[in-house]
């Protein structure tokens, strides 16, 4: 006798009170699974849709912003060898007195001890915005009394 024929018997053999019982029960085991699996995170997701939107909106614009400032500084001639580095120098001088400027052909290297980071934060930014640098290499360590570390830039050619 197979399985399914067991199955049969066994049903018929039960009264059927039981039989409606037993349907009742799987009915309301199948809306149960149907529930946690299939509604319930369809609906968390959409009650959820809206507060997402409204991030990724907000990164968006973020973002939009950030790409505006970058097309505005590609917009801005680029200075010259002499011209980058005076731009440079200058904004250095952030780093206060103690920084150490040196310049073996094209790198402009800056030594520097005990800087705040509003300092150097604020140094990075005028030596992106005026002389159109950033640093190639960077090596910092943050000391008792504030960063410490060197910054080197690449000057463009003459």
């Amino acid at each position: 006798m197979s399985a399914r024929e067991l199955m049969q018997s066994r049903w018929q053999r039960v009264a059927p009170r039981e039989q409606r019982s037993l349907l009742l029960a799987a009915a309301v085991l199948g809306a149960a699974l149907l529930w946690w699996l299939g509604l319930a995170p369809a609906l968390a997701l959409w009650r959820s849709a809206s507060a997402q939107h409204q991030q990724l909106d907000t990164q968006l614009q973020h973002m939009q912003a950030l790409q505006a400032q970058a097309r505005s500084l590609q917009a801005l001639p680029t200075p010259d060898a002499a011209t980058a580095q005076r731009a440079l120098t200058a904004a250095l001088q952030a780093l206060g007195s103690d920084a150490k400027i040196s310049t073996q052909g094209e790198r402009l290297s800056v030594t520097f001890k005990g800087v705040s980071a509003q300092a150097l934060a604020q140094t990075l930014s005028a030596s992106r915005q005026n002389a159109h640098r950033t640093p190639t290499e960077a090596h910092l360590k943050r000391g008792d009394t504030g960063w410490d570390g060197t910054l080197v830039f690449t000057l463009p050619a003459p």
